[in-house]
């Protein structure tokens, strides 16, 4: 019975070191990849790990690395919003296929009262992650630059109006959404309305103005209303602008979502899609081929985005000089029977 816990008992480091015939601290460095050790010791010390099965104390090698092997991912979002809307998932997706072969692991977080944020910048701080990835960010938020004076590598998705973060990745809204009214203006429609996103976050601000700049160039008016990203609000901004212009010819909307609103209530209203009101979205997302009619949209790859991000941060845990700490990916119009 004895000799059987003992089998069933975790090796230890001291007897990874009798078995690889070296000392405790040279199993140390081997473990926490140490350039210290002779090629010999290592491989001694490699073979004797291999033999035993020995696994890592994780919590020591943090005291040892200060590393914690660990990323955080804050949205600053409800939970409904984060699992509702495609571009999240993406995002997701992009930046687990950039940590998968670095052993990095993810943390989700949520946060929007200010409780929420003030317990999470305690955890932040408090070297329980060696990274952060922020998305979502609404107006001047204190988060990113607390948490860099914190000694925390910060990337950014997406740039909020009032910030200057040290790295960030974005897409080119404002040119993605001058692209898609240039083109509705082409298609001879003249009374275009935008559904506009918050006017807190810079997606919103700059998608505003590359609508802005478009209709200004056609010399045409400007008709906006305003939402949340999220389809409810594309069909209520859609329904103020139908009662403001009723002869309203096409809708440009910040994203897809407040898009599949506009046209859910252009549909109710008895207006044909295309033949009386032109729609485009902004994402591309997997709902815009599914919609009724196809939903044109500026595409943007959110995986994308998420490995960018994610390549950025771990530049930056590793101490790399990052040459290029902000990138900006292009976007172009995909066509579909909407517009």
């Amino acid at each position: 019975m004895t000799v059987r816990r003992a089998r069933q008992a975790r090796p230890t480091l001291e007897e990874v070191a009798a078995r690889a015939g070296v000392g405790r601290g040279t199993v140390s460095r081997v473990i926490n990849g140490s350039p210290r050790v002779s090629e010999q010791a290592r491989e001694a010390v490699l073979q004797a790990i291999d033999e035993l099965g020995y696994v890592p104390n994780r919590a020591a090698r943090t005291l040892v690395t200060r590393r914690t092997d660990t990323v955080a991912l804050v949205v600053a979002e409800s939970e409904q919003r984060l699992f509702d809307e495609p571009f999240f998932a993406g995002i997701i997706r992009g930046i687990s296929s950039e940590l998968n072969s670095t052993g990095l692991q993810m943390l989700l977080a949520l946060a929007q009262s200010p409780d929420e944020y003030a317990r999470l910048e305690h955890y932040l701080t408090g070297q329980h992650v060696d990274g952060v990835l922020l998305t979502s960010l609404h107006g001047d938020d204190p988060l990113p630059a607390k948490l860099e004076a914190g000694g925390v590598p910060t990337v950014l998705g997406g740039c909020p109006p009032g910030l200057a973060p040290v790295s960030y990745v974005d897409v080119d809204n404002r040119n993605g959404a001058r692209q898609a009214v240039e083109y509705l203006v082409g298609r001879g429609r003249r009374r275009i309305a935008t559904v506009a996103g918050p006017q807190d976050m810079g997606v919103g601000i700059d998608r505003l103005a590359g609508y802005r700049e478009a209709v200004a160039a056609a010399g045409l008016p400007e008709l906006i209303a305003y939402g949340d990203f999220g389809e409810a609000s594309g069909g209520a901004a859609t329904e103020e602008l139908l009662a403001r212009e009723p002869g309203l010819d096409a809708v440009f909307a910040a994203d897809d979502p407040m898009a599949l609103g506009a046209m859910h209530v252009l549909h109710k209203a008895g207006r044909r899609i295309p033949e009386d009101v032109a729609v485009i979205g902004f994402e591309d997302s997997a709902r815009a081929p599914l919609a009724d009619p196809p939903l044109t949209s500026v595409h943007q790859s959110n995986e994308e985005m998420g490995r960018q991000m994610a390549r950025l941060l771990i530049s930056r845990i590793q101490g790399e000089q990052v040459a290029d700490p902000v990138v900006i990916l292009e976007t172009h119009l995909v066509l579909r029977d909407s517009a």
